[in-house]
This record gives structure tokens, C-alpha cells and sequence, in this order.
């Protein structure tokens, strides 16, 4: 419908359609409301479901991380003592039949440059994943040394001991480091789950309140169209007049509103 098609639109039939339209949802809105309250409580469990799901998934990453940090952390400080105990063999001449792949290899430089990364650098999963890796396999290539060094050399039972200690917490750091890789990638589906099936019952929540609005409107608003074909369009509460009345008087060659004023006002000074 054009503009003109738009004016050409009488108040009467204007006022009839929005009469209509609101019977006809006084009429069909309990049936939404119903509809959209069973969809709402079919809803409503599977969503709790679903954030229940995504918060225990939550939870597992949470305990793995805390478990790979702890393990670091002990790791780290005996680190500390065996650099300690090396410095202290060294100078009593403990340390002079060093294997050359191991000093070659120099671990504890390079163990301390790896955590320090894992610490202070901003690492994705993968990354810190390789770092890992790479400590392991530092780990591994004097495996065999320390076994016959302690051996041999029981000042370094202390040395020895520290070192297990710290390579044992690596590997559970390792361990749990991987756990949390697995935990993260099952959550991410449960996260988006989660998002989908809250977007979806918000969204059914809004439609029903708006259901429920209108239907409570529905009454009310048949009544004032109701009373508008009725007995006009002015509003007698507010004092304006229904012009629409005056419109069809002048259009049918009677007086305006304001020329009758003009003829009373005319009237009551002659008098």
C-alpha cells in the first residue's frame, strides 16, 4: 500500500482492522502462551544440563592445571638444589668425571631456560606442549648416568636425590599437562552447547513475555476500539474534540468548527 492508498484509508476501517487484529489475538495468544511455556519447560532442564556438563568440564581443567602448576613449582625448587648440589661437587672435585655428552648437553641451563618460558612467556597449549616434550627428552639422556654416578660417588646421593625428586614432578607436571589438553578439548563442544541452548530459551522467554504482554493489553484495547466506532474519535477525557466529525460536516457543506464559533460568538454580542 502506497501513501496515497494509505490517506485514502477511512479512521473507520483504519479503526475496524486494529479492532479485528486485536480479537484475533485475544483469541490466539492463550494458545501461544501455552506453546511457548511447554517449549520453555522442555527447555529449561536441558539447559541446566548443559551448564551442569560445561561446569564439571570446567572444573576438571581447573584441577589438572592445578595440578600441573604444583608439580612445577616443587620441580623448580629442586631445581634450584641440584644447580646447588653440582656447584658444591664441582668445587670438591665431584663433578671433574662428568660424562661429555652431559656436560655437552648442559641440563640444568637448559631446563632452567624451558620453565622459564613456560612461566613467563604467553604460550598456547601447543607451545608449552613442546617445551614439555623437549624436557622430557633432556631428562631421559642422563637417566643412565645418575644411576652410576650415585653409585660410585655417595657426596652425590643429595644430588642424586633432588634430581629424582624434580624429575619425578616433571613427568607428573607432564602427565597433567596432558590431562588438561583433553579436558579443554571436550569442554569447548560443551561450551558451545551450553551458549546455543541459552541463547535458544532466552529468546523463547522473550517471545513469551511479549505473548504475555499483549494478551494482557488485548481487553483493553477491544474496548477503546470498540467505544471509538462507537462514539468517535475525540477523547472526552482530555476535552479534544472528534475532528474527524467536524471533517465529514464541512465535506457534507456545513459550517467548520471555527466558522460556527464565529456565528455564536456574533450572536452573544448582539444580545
Amino acid at each position: 500500500m502506497n501513501v496515497e492508498q494509505l490517506l485514502e484509508v477511512k479512521p473507520e476501517e483504519l479503526a475496524e482492522g486494529l479492532l479485528a487484529r486485536w480479537k484475533a489475538l485475544e483469541e490466539q495468544l492463550p494458545n501461544v502462551i501455552r506453546n511457548l511455556e511447554a517449549e520453555e519447560e522442555s527447555l529449561s532442564p536441558r539447559v541446566k544440563r548443559a551448564v551442569e556438563a560445561h561446569r564439571k568440564a570446567n572444573e576438571t581443567v581447573a584441577e589438572k592445571k592445578s595440578e600441573r602448576d604444583s608439580s612445577q613449582v616443587v620441580a623448580r625448587a629442586k631445581l634450584s638444589e641440584v644447580k646447588e648440589s653440582i656447584e658444591s661437587l664441582s668445587n670438591k672435585g665431584g663433578m671433574i668425571s662428568l660424562d661429555p655428552e652431559w656436560k655437552k648437553v648442559k641440563l640444568l641451563e637448559e631446563l632452567e631456560n624451558i620453565e622459564d618460558k613456560i612461566e613467563t612467556s604467553a604460550l598456547d597449549h601447543k607451545e608449552e606442549g613442546k617445551l614439555i616434550a623437549k624436557r622430557r627428552k633432556l631428562i631421559e639422556k642422563n637417566e643412565k648416568w645418575l644411576k652410576e654416578r650415585r653409585e660410585s660417588n655417595p657426596e652425590m646421593t643429595k644430588y642424586v636425590d633432588s634430581r629424582k625428586t624434580m624429575i619425578s614432578n616433571f613427568r607428573v607436571s607432564e602427565a597433567a599437562h596432558s590431562r588438561m589438553l583433553k579436558a579443554v578439548e571436550k569442554a569447548q563442544p560443551l561450551y558451545e552447547k551450553k551458549i546455543s541452548m541459552q541463547s535458544e530459551i532466552r529468546d523463547v522467554r522473550r517471545q513469551l513475555d511479549r505473548a504475555r504482554e499483549l494478551y494482557a493489553q488485548s481487553s483493553d484495547a477491544i474496548s477503546m476500539w470498540k467505544g471509538k466506532l462507537s462514539t468517535g474519535f475525540g477523547d472526552s477525557e482530555t476535552g479534544f474534540d472528534d475532528l474527524l466529525t467536524d471533517m465529514n460536516r464541512v465535506l457534507e457543506g456545513g459550517a467548520s468548527s471555527f466558522a460556527r464559533k464565529r456565528v455564536k460568538k456574533k450572536g452573544d454580542e448582539e444580545e
